[in-house]
This record gives C-alpha cells, structure tokens and sequence, in this order.
C-alpha cells in the first residue's frame, strides 16, 4: 500500500536500495507525501468531468453537476438523464455518455468498487469497461485511490519524462520501454510512480 507515509516510505527505502538514481532523488529533494483519492464512484466521475479541461474548468463543471445532482451526484439520476439534461449540469454529450457508462456498470451491480480484484491487471480490464476510462487513468485510480503498491502507470507523460532523466536516457522511455525498465523495482513501482512525479515537480520540465 501506498496511502500511508510510513508505507510509502518503506516502498521509497527499498527503491533507493534498487536504484541509485532513486537515492540520489530522495537525497536532492526528500520524501514526497503520498496522494490519495477518496475510493469509489465518485472519483472516477470525477475524472471524467475532468478530461481533456483545465483544473479551473474542471471545478467549474463539477460545481454545476453537483448542484444539479447532489453531492456527491446521484448515479440514478445520472444514468436516466438525458444528454440535454446533463449538458445543461455543463457535461458535454461525449461525457455525459461515459457519466451514464459508469452509472449503469455501478448501479447494475457489474462493477463492484468495493471488492475490485486483488489481480492489478483484472481490476484494470474492470475499470475499463467504463467508457471514457483507459489504462492510465484505471492506473491512477488504483494507485491513489486503493493504494495499490506495484501499480505502474508506464504510459503518463511525466513518468517517462522523469524516469528517463534520472536514468540518463538520450530520450524518455516509451510506455512499453518503461515497462520493461521498472520490472526491477517489482513490487514497489507505485512508490516509483510518486518519486518520478515527485522529481519531476521538483526539477521542472526545462532540463
């Protein structure tokens, strides 16, 4: 597990020990905290509302959506509202279909979010099912929302960016390199993960 300081920092203890480019990131810029996510549905519509907008907009339209279905929103009144509906909450029709999407797996009883797989790779191929949810943002639910600790979301930007700096690499790893190169740090790469973004925050983007 990763949602607590002193599990992520065990996981951080043995990367250092696994990796010296590890060492040397904990050494420059200390110990990031660990980022957590309230688990359940509304997370994940969270992440939805979220996509492709900026962080202000994205708070704007779930203000409106929460306004309009509660809050947190109701899923049944989500899954019987009609496009217009929802466009009016400020969820544009292509959401609004993955908002219904989650509702109708939640509601019926195919996605249960409280008893996802131990199996990482099977929680993922649940997750999604939803539209609108892919592999990275199946990953990052899992990671901060379940603290699940060998999470490994290979194909986020900043990650390869990060990871390829600290290993020296002419150019960022591709997601399947990524993979290929974290195998080593099994099973803490969920400590990886918020290391890399750690570093990656900390040196910004210029170098």
């Amino acid at each position: 597990m990763v949602r607590t300081t002193h599990a992520l920092h065990e996981s951080l203890d043995e990367l250092a020990r696994l990796e010296p480019a590890f060492a040397a990131v904990l050494e420059q810029h200390g110990r990031p905290e660990p980022r957590n996510s309230p688990p359940g549905a509304t997370t994940l519509l969270r992440t939805i509302v979220g996509q492709q907008v900026s962080v202000a907009a994205a708070r704007s339209m779930w203000n409106k959506l929460e306004a309009a279905y509660g809050s947190p929103p109701d899923l049944k009144r989500i899954l019987n509202a009609t496009d217009e509906e929802l466009r009016e909450a400020g969820i544009s029709r292509q959401k609004a279909g993955y908002a219904r999407s989650l509702a109708d797996l939640v509601l019926s009883g195919e996605l249960n979010l409280d008893a996802l797989p131990a199996d990482d790779e099977e929680a993922i191929e649940l997750l999604t099912r939803i539209k609108g949810i892919g592999r990275w943002s199946a990953e990052i639910y899992l990671l901060f929302a379940e603290g699940r600790r060998d999470v490994w979301p290979a194909g986020d930007l900043a990650v390869q960016v990060s990871i390829g700096r600290l290993l020296g690499l002419d150019d960022k790893p591709s997601e399947k390199q990524l993979r290929e190169i974290a195998e080593r740090w099994r099973p803490h790469r969920g400590a990886a993960a918020v290391l890399a973004w750690h570093s990656y925050n900390s040196v910004g983007t210029a170098l």
